[in-house]
């Protein structure tokens, strides 16, 4: 049984990878950033009752960039 549905793609260097389902009409894309730790998670918070879906670990500018051309953002919003 399939709870998510999800679509295939392809990354720059042609690797496969699991595309999380977003609507840009009901949710934006945020980086979830830890004031202890530092860590950053880069996910999509839904604009009506504010639920956070973590999407990927952003570890370094690269994966940043990888996230925002992955579900063609232009600018992510970062949330502690």
């Amino acid at each position: 049984m399939k709870l998510f549905n999800s679509k295939k793609s392809k990354n720059s260097s042609g690797a496969k990878f699991e595309t999380s389902p977003y609507n840009p009409e009901t949710q934006y894309a945020v980086i979830r950033s830890s004031i202890c730790t530092g860590e950053k998670v880069a996910g999509f918070r839904d604009k009506k009752d504010g639920h956070f879906t973590e999407v990927m670990l952003i570890r370094s500018k690269k994966d940043e960039q990888e996230f925002k051309e992955k579900y063609n953002v232009d600018s992510l919003k970062t949330e502690y």
